[in-house]
């Protein structure tokens, strides 16, 4: 049997963890429809740290102790993925529907590509800048005509789902950086762990100043909720963490980047079929225009 390479054990887990971002969208929609947004992140990180504690205990993952140079550094990590990233999601899809949110993502490429002209110095190509605004203005067309047509999302929605994006642009580039210095395991008990004491002392914090702290509980009677929690927890937060830390130590960022362009068209087909979400013309037209814009800056790189 012929021994899979380093690099293709990474790809083919982009592939993975690709189709399982794509489909969180939804899950974390269905997630909403019984708790609300904080519970829902406090919930998710609650079945992430149980299951690394499983690994934990069975000994398939190992906790190592960490001085405060190495905390610092995952600390700074964690702040923008999945603290920041997560919480700008799922307040995000409160205010917007799963499609929309998969066509805001498709713009991950092209700001990655922003950020790195501006900070690494990259250069790009004419054809690249033309791709780059045509996709900036697909998505100014879709925020003009949600501000007109405001049927299941809101401007709150759009801006808070591309701060999410931007969280993740500059993750990964630290996450470039950071995995040099670390195992991969490392990096994703610390960014789980972290995520499940912030979001559930924030979520806590809420509920015994309203004084229903019974009620923190209280959606795990739901089953879709519970099937909701487990797949964002252990799949889409655990299980990719793994994957793209992975990733990000086999191949450059870049190539991890591109592998985003798949999990919007996931989400967006994703939402007509499974949560009946109607597409819109204005986000047919502004979503072509975006991923136009990808695949011109993606086509036309720089030799």
């Amino acid at each position: 049997m012929p021994i899979i390479s380093a690099q293709k054990k990474a790809y083919i887990g982009l592939v993975l963890m690709t189709i399982i971002i794509g489909l969180s969208f939804i899950l974390v929609k269905m997630g909403l429809k019984h708790a609300s947004a904080i519970d829902l992140l406090a919930h998710r990180f609650m079945a992430g740290a149980i299951s690394i504690g499983f690994l934990g205990v069975f000994g398939l993952l190992k906790f190592t102790p960490l001085s405060w140079h190495k905390a610092k550094w995952l600390l700074l990590l964690s702040f923008f993925f999945p603290l920041s990233f997560f919480a700008f999601q799922t307040f995000g899809l409160e205010y917007s529907s799963a499609s929309q949110a998969g066509i805001i993502f498709a713009t991950m490429p092209i700001l990655t590509l922003v950020v790195a002209s501006i900070f690494l110095k990259e250069k790009t190509t004419i054809l690249q800048k033309t791709g780059i605004l045509l996709s900036m203005i697909g998505l100014a067309y879709i925020m003009y005509q949600t501000g007109n047509i405001a049927q299941h999302t809101s401007i709150r929605g759009v801006i808070l789902l591309f701060l999410s994006v931007f969280s993740a642009v500059v993750y990964y580039t630290l996450g470039k950086k950071v995995s040099l210095g670390f195992s991969t395991s490392e990096i994703t008990v610390w960014m789980i762990l972290m995520s499940f004491l912030v979001f559930n002392i924030w979520s806590i914090a809420i509920h015994f100043s309203n004084d229903t702290l019974s009620a923190f509980f209280e959606p795990f009677a739901q089953q879709e909720y519970l099937w909701a929690v487990l797949y964002l927890g252990i799949l889409s937060s655990v299980i990719t963490s793994f994957l793209t830390i992975y990733a990000l130590s086999k191949i450059s960022t870049s190539q991890v980047a591109v592998f985003n362009n798949l999990s919007p068209i996931i989400t967006i087909i994703g939402g007509i079929v499974l949560l009946e979400e109607i597409l819109h013309n204005y986000q047919i037209i502004g979503g072509a225009l975006v991923i136009l814009g990808v695949v011109i800056t993606q086509v036309f790189k720089k030799k």
